[in-house]
C-alpha cells in the first residue's frame, strides 16, 4: 500500500508560519535540498490543502521567469511534472495539472493508498494533515525544525481529537543550521505500553 508523508518545516517553537502568515524564516541549505529531493524521488503525486496550493501554483509554474535559485530552477518542472492533488470544500478546479476532491476525505484518502504507484507527499499547511492525522491516515511525519522562535503563528499541530503516539524513525542535521526529526505512528502497543504479555 502506498504511504503518505508530510513533509513540513517548523519553528523551534511549533508554528509552521508566522504571525502574519510570514515564511520567509526556514534556514535553508544543500543538504536540506538534497533531502527534499529524495522525498520526491519517493512519491508520484503532491497532496496539498487549498491555502497551501494558492501559494504553490501563484509561484511554481512561473518559478524561472521569478527566481535565479539553483534549487527553484531544479523543482520547477518536477513540480509541473508530477501530478497534484488539492483538498478543497470550494474549489471546483485547479489547473495545472491537479485534481480537486472536495466529497469524503476519508474514504478518497484510503482509496489513493490503495491505488498502485509510489508514495503521495503531503507538503506544508496544518489543515489537511491534521485531519489525515486525526483519520490515521499519515505514515510517515517528516519535520524539519529551523533556528528560529516565531513566538505565534499557525502551530504545528492543531488541536488533535486523540493524544498523538509516535516512534522516532530518524535524525539528522542539515547544513548545521536546521534537524529533521522523521516520526511513524507508534504500534498500538507501544501506545499503551503493553509488552504482549
Amino acid at each position: 500500500m502506498r504511504k503518505i508523508l508530510y513533509w513540513v518545516h517548523s519553528s523551534l517553537d511549533g508554528y509552521i508560519n508566522g504571525p502574519n502568515g510570514e515564511f520567509d524564516w526556514p534556514a535553508v541549505g544543500p543538504e536540506l535540498f538534497e533531502y527534499s529531493y529524495g522525498l520526491n524521488d519517493r512519491v508520484d503525486t503532491f497532496l496539498y490543502g487549498r491555502v497551501v496550493w494558492d501559494l504553490m501554483s501563484g509561484y511554481w509554474p512561473h518559478a524561472e521567469s521569478m527566481s535565479d535559485d539553483e534549487h527553484d530552477l531544479k523543482f520547477a518542472p518536477v513540480w509541473r511534472a508530477t501530478p497534484k492533488i488539492v483538498f478543497s470544500r470550494t474549489l471546483g478546479e485547479a489547473g495545472w495539472g491537479a485534481r480537486v476532491i472536495n466529497g469524503n476525505v476519508a474514504d478518497e484518502v484510503t482509496a489513493l493508498k490503495q491505488q498502485p504507484g509510489k508514495d503521495l507527499l503531503l507538503t506544508g499547511g496544518s489543515g489537511l494533515a491534521a485531519t489525515l492525522t486525526d483519520l490515521g491516515l499519515i505514515d510517515e511525519y517528516h519535520i524539519t525544525i529551523h533556528p528560529v522562535v516565531l513566538g505565534g503563528g499557525k502551530p504545528l499541530f492543531p488541536a488533535p481529537a486523540d493524544c498523538l503516539n509516535l516512534r522516532l524513525t530518524e535524525s539528522r542535521t542539515f547544513d548545521g543550521k536546521s534537524v529533521l526529526l522523521r516520526y511513524e505512528p507508534a504500534e498500538r502497543d507501544e501506545q499503551t505500553g503493553d509488552d504482549g504479555r
